[in-house]
């Protein structure tokens, strides 16, 4: 009889192992990260051209390179808040039980919605009005702060969810996938080319 009971345990933790680690599962889908990590990226190259287009209908070069140096560090606070964002959602669901987990997530997402905001206000700015000429912009840029986080915010809860099912050593992995190389934003150098 406890063979039986032993052999039905084990196939319930493979179970739940495996369904939390199926990448098409809604459970352990961060693929809200590289969405929101490419809708940030696209916010250089687009500010950059509407910086170009004013600095040669005004022919002064200088709009260009100041405007350029000035998303940079823009853009860097961001950059740096990204990744402390995702190292803080990973140790939200590793360090604290679920109800504290998901309290400790809502702050971080919170903070991060407070930057994307700022991000985008100066963004809004440079392509709608150049403060300094008054020339009237109408690049569009695809960036709401507020869906960014939703989706973020909804992925990282999936996760944690996920994460419980899971012990140790698989947990740690299986949130190492939101650490990885290729969901840090780009450097702005490369961007700004």
């Amino acid at each position: 009889m406890k063979r039986y009971n032993l052999l039905i345990v084990l196939l319930l933790l493979i179970f739940n192992v495996t369904t939390a680690q199926k990448k098409g599962s809604p459970a352990a889908d961060f693929s809200a990260l590289k969405e929101a990590k490419t809708k940030i990226e696209k916010t250089v190259p687009a500010v950059i051209g509407h910086l170009q287009a004013i600095a040669t209908k005004e022919g002064d070069n200088n709009i260009l390179t100041n405007g350029k140096i000035a998303l940079g560090k823009e853009y860097g606070i961001l950059e740096s808040e990204w990744r402390l964002y995702r190292g803080n959602m990973n140790n939200c669901i590793l360090n604290n039980s679920s109800k504290k987990a998901k309290k400790c997530m809502e702050y971080h997402t919170q903070y991060l919605r407070n930057t994307l905001i700022n991000y985008k206000n100066y963004i809004t700015y440079l392509t709608k009005k150049n403060g300094y000429l008054g020339v009237e912009g109408d690049t569009k840029i695809d960036f709401n702060p507020g869906e960014i986080t939703t989706k973020l915010n909804e992925a990282y809860f999936n996760g944690n969810n996920a994460a419980n099912r899971m012990k140790g050593g698989q947990k740690t992995e299986f949130l190492g996938q939101n650490m990885a190389e290729d969901i840090n934003l780009t450097p702005y150098n490369q961007l700004a080319q």
